[in-house]
């Protein structure tokens, strides 16, 4: 069987992560607040999933850059409801311990890619 190329790996990781953020959303939702953070975390979760996915489809590696910063604007920003959400007691933190663990790592990884791809334009 062939090797999953690194692309197809964090193809999957960003989808699976977008869809356990959607399953998070849907347990947060029944009160104002719960519903509101519900539609953002489904926002910016599945729109880091599908501009990956796009980046790699990019036709230039300034649009490809571009598409990676967005990726990371909306990794981070479910970080930022994940943790509200504990934070308003909507949820248990231990709860969303491994969810957050893997949004960091995902933030990680797109923060160094583009930190990579930076310099090697200034170049």
């Amino acid at each position: 069987m062939a090797e999953i190329s690194k692309y197809k790996q964090m193809e999957k990781r960003t989808n699976d992560f977008a869809h356990r953020c959607v399953k998070l959303a849907m347990a947060l939702e029944g009160t104002k607040l719960g519903n509101h953070i519900s539609g953002q975390l489904i926002r910016c979760s599945t729109s880091a999933a599908a501009n990956y996915r796009a980046s790699n489809l990019a036709q230039s590696k300034a649009s490809f850059a571009a598409k990676l910063s967005i990726v990371l604007e909306e990794t981070d920003e479910s970080i930022f409801w994940i943790d509200f959400s504990s934070e308003e007691k909507l949820i248990q933190r231990s709860k969303v311990k491994l969810l957050l663990e893997e949004a960091n790592e995902l933030k990680a990884i797109f923060f160094a890619a583009r930190k990579t791809l930076n310099s090697k334009r200034k170049r």
